[in-house]
């Protein structure tokens, strides 16, 4: 076995997190200078930011969460899970907590701010590996499979809700769903979840306005192009600008002008400006590369907690950048959700780069075929 493969446990996949993430810097710096000319903002420190707490720490992180044994983070799941629930509630408190642009998500640490939901994410998928592994064969007992997976899915969500992070929460309950059907629950199970997500939509719907904003945004976007329809009119400009090849790297005119949050939620309209179709077609190509590798080590688990551990990271980081793609060429609603690697964000970049530690993790562990 080579130094490579037994250091990161995972080859394939330890070159792909590299390359998303080399790629996504140099997609994030790019996309940064355009908030120079429009907000004079101190690029060098978004950018220092993104590299330190996100690179740096980062990939701290990763090997850390290599390193520990899989025994152990079985015994730590519900844990780990109870303190991404504090920590997640802690934005709740006076002086702590950090409200911006109607939502209360993040810590205000003086230098910068963190999300805490980055973490609950992965709290969340520890927490219910850890549950099912054991219970694979009971799930068709609503009392031990369908009831308590629901109340493990409601403490987090409730304190999304508050915030309000609605598009997390819907991530949350993907990712817990496909966990949850793939450890063996019944289909019958399905249309339940099914009914009591519509029924949540709807509540979300009447109850909050800016939820059915952005639904009747997505279905006629320029009903109100200089309101709630003018971040994806200039997104599906600046990829539609793009071309096949694009104008060039860095030469994007809508990150200067026009497009809102270049370097966050509109990463990627920027970059498929500035590389075309071919660009955009390359980086989706490797994100998928990344999420098969990720099933295949899942596949090849040693055990049921592992297994599901490998399936659930992979699924909430191609899922997170699909949503966010989708949502740039209006396939689907404005969500809100970074991409994964790319966006700004250190605390996105560093939990993500955990979450590819615990994937390596359960990689080093995997049978033979």
């Amino acid at each position: 076995m080579s130094r490579i493969k037994f250091a990161s446990g995972d080859r394939m996949f330890f070159m792909l997190v590299l390359v998303l993430v080399f790629a996504g810097l140099a997609i994030f710096s790019s996309a940064t200078l355009g908030l120079l000319a429009r907000e004079n903002s101190s690029v060098s420190k978004d950018i220092l930011l993104q590299a330190g707490l996100g690179f740096g720490l980062g990939f701290l992180a990763l090997f850390f969460t290599r390193t520990i044994s899989l025994a152990l983070m079985r015994r730590l799941a519900p844990y780990i899970y109870t303190v991404t629930l504090l920590f997640t509630a802690l934005v709740f408190v006076p002086d702590i907590g950090l409200t911006a642009h109607g939502a209360t998500r993040w810590i205000d640490l003086g230098f910068t701010t963190v999300q805490p939901a980055e973490f609950q994410k992965i709290g969340f998928v520890l927490m219910l590996a850890w549950w099912l592994a054991p219970r694979a064969r009971m799930l068709s007992d609503p009392k031990k499979g369908l009831f308590p997976f629901i109340l493990m899915l409601a403490f987090p969500s409730a304190l999304l809700l508050a915030q309000p992070n609605t598009s997390t929460v819907f991530l949350l309950l993907a990712t817990g769903a496909v966990m949850y059907f793939s450890a063996g629950a019944p289909w019958r199970d399905f249309g339940i979840i099914g009914l009591i997500v519509l029924v949540v939509l709807g509540i979300f719907i009447l109850a909050r306005p800016y939820v059915l904003e952005r639904i009747t945004t997505f279905i006629d976007p320029r009903a109100d192009a200089l309101g709630s329809g003018y971040q994806i009119q200039h997104s599906l400009i600046a990829i539609g600008s793009g071309g096949l090849l694009g104008r060039g790297f860095g030469q994007s005119a809508e990150k200067f002008n026009y497009l809102p949050e270049p370097d966050g939620d509109s990463v990627f309209a920027v970059f498929a400006e500035e590389t075309g179709f071919i660009g955009a077609l390359v980086l989706l190509a490797f994100f998928i590369a990344f999420a098969a590798r990720g099933i295949v080590i899942a596949g090849r688990s040693p055990d049921l907690f592992g297994g599901l551990l490998a399936l659930g990271f992979s699924f909430i980081i191609i899922f997170q950048t699909f949503i966010n793609i989708c949502a740039m060429l209006g396939i689907i609603p404005l969500t809100g959700l970074p991409l994964p690697f790319v966006s700004h964000g250190g605390t996105a970049l560093m939990a993500t780069l955990l979450m590819c530690g615990f994937i390596l993790n359960v990689a080093a562990h995997r049978r033979s075929v």
